[in-house]
């Protein structure tokens, strides 16, 4: 006789596994959500099954899918085609597989899906981003057990505290659960976009880096350089001068450079288009470099190396240095200043100046038949830029 009772089923509250009797478990999750579980052997070996939901099966209807799946399981015979679910359409040839937990499952996906990323900084925050908002919620639970109001209140929590996280976990949910139905382990596809309409509207975004103003660059590089010198410091300057990402300063190395050409070459796997970006390096970046070789040390081919010399410099180092100056723009907000230096005091085309950012091309016709990188047009450019932000310090002089 089973032990739980259809009213014990409605108050219970507390997550946990509510035994019913020959192994069939009530599993209500942290949120309220429940469904049923049926523990036991099939070929051999010891299997959780999922039973679909409460909202889809009552405690009677429980009772008689586990009498019949733990029948399947016992003997060969076909199961009757009245009884719903593909799981036990194929027991018969085989017990299915056993339905990992969604923390399982993510682990895997993101282990098979490693290799296809650009950086280990990726790879590292797709799993931390759920470790932090999805497995303390849903990360027990059988990937076939976890349902539509479940994944909204993991969402509901951040929705609107952190829009831009929420997305990503509702996407890296959506992969795992698209996975866990292709590997078998669950019956349907869960709608993510259906489930999203279901959550308030987001607030619009700020907009972008913070920026600083392009005529205000050349007293600032001017204070940077009358500072005492630095590994974060040199950093910035360089970042300035030649109008790059901080995560491409930060990780380049030494064999990127060749001082002889004045040129950077940064790999495709380090650029966000994936696409490989040769820099010409104006003199005032050389000095730079220069200035940053007095800290080169033989264990690491770092160029701006961290407080642990074979880790590049963390990205707060180079917003501390100007937080520390009393200034509210943001490392990558000087590519914007860069960009509007371009467009409102030189007669160097747009393209050129995208070309120096490293934008990808939208337009595809003129993607497909751009064939130059302007790497003479950039390196008489650029020049003229470091000219300008050296151009205080000039008249100061």
């Amino acid at each position: 006789m089973g032990k739980l009772t259809p009213n014990q089923i409605k108050t219970l509250t507390e997550p946990g596994r509510y035994c019913d009797g020959d192994g069939l478990y009530l599993l209500v999750g942290p949120h309220g959500s429940k469904s049923w579980i049926l523990r036991t052997n099939a070929g051999g070996r010891r299997r959780d099954l999922g039973l679909g939901s409460v909202a889809r099966r009552d405690l009677a209807q429980a009772r008689e899918a586990a009498r019949e799946l733990r029948r399947i399981c016992l003997a060969e015979a076909p199961p009757p085609l009245s009884f719903a679910g593909a799981r036990l359409q194929h027991l018969k040839h085989g017990p299915p597989p056993l339905a990992p937990t969604f923390r399982a499952a993510a682990i895997e996906v993101h282990a098979e899906r490693r290799d296809s990323w650009r950086s280990d900084k990726h790879a590292a925050q797709w799993l931390v981003s759920l470790e932090n908002y999805v497995f303390p919620l849903i990360g027990d639970r059988l990937v076939d057990t976890v349902d539509g109001p479940a994944v909204r209140d993991v969402l509901a929590r951040i929705w609107l505290a952190k829009p831009e996280t929420a997305r990503r976990i509702r996407q890296r949910i959506g992969v795992i659960l698209d996975w866990s139905c292709a590997k078998g382990y669950r019956a349907t596809e869960l709608p993510m976009r259906s489930l999203s309409l279901t959550l308030p509207r987001q607030p619009k975004q700020k907009g972008h880096f913070e920026a600083m103003p392009f005529p205000d660059v050349p007293a600032f590089v001017a204070d940077l350089r009358a500072g005492r010198p630095s590994m974060g410091r040199i950093a910035l300057e360089f970042l300035i001068l030649t109008a790059a990402r901080s995560g491409e300063i930060r990780e380049a190395t030494w064999r990127e450079f060749d001082l002889k050409a004045a040129t950077w070459t940064v790999p495709a796997e380090r650029m966000k288009a994936a696409v490989k970006h040769v820099v010409p390096v104006s003199d005032a970046a050389l000095a730079v470099l220069e200035r940053v070789a007095e800290f080169r040390i033989p264990c690491t081919d770092l160029v701006f190396y961290g407080r642990a010399p074979k880790k590049p410099m963390s990205n707060m180092t180079i917003g501390k240095v100007i937080d520390d100056m009393g200034c509210s723009a943001t490392p990558h907000g000087f590519r914007s200043s860069f960009r509007d230096w371009v467009a409102e005091e030189t007669n160097f085309p747009g393209e050129v100046a995208e070309a120096a950012l490293a934008h990808t091309v939208q337009n595809k016709v003129e993607a497909a038949y751009r064939r130059t990188d302007f790497l003479t047009k950039r390196r008489t450019m650029m020049a003229e830029w470091a000219a300008f932000c050296g151009s205080a310090a000039v008249e100061g002089s």
